[in-house]
């Protein structure tokens, strides 16, 4: 598997980034390899295409989901 090699990184951003990775219980190079994995990952778009892929088979299917937005509202002003 090829390496990356990142210099001058500022010193507070790393001590940043070692404790996180102290948090998560991870060394290091585990912690931005996990990093540099998620924000690689799906983009945007293909999430909001597979969510309707799905919704699209549950309407299929005769499933219904009702509206949340006010049940989220009431929530929110709690």
């Amino acid at each position: 598997m090829p390496d990356v090699l990142i210099r001058n990184i500022d010193e507070k951003t790393l001590n940043t980034l070692k404790k996180r990775a102290e948090k998560n219980n991870r060394s290091l190079q585990s912690e931005l390899k996990k990093m540099l994995e998620e924000y690689a990952g799906t983009d945007m778009d293909e999430a909001r295409n597979m969510v309707s892929e799905i919704l699209e088979k549950y309407r299929a299917e005769g499933r219904i989901f009702s509206d949340s937005t006010k049940d989220i509202r009431e929530d929110r002003n709690r």
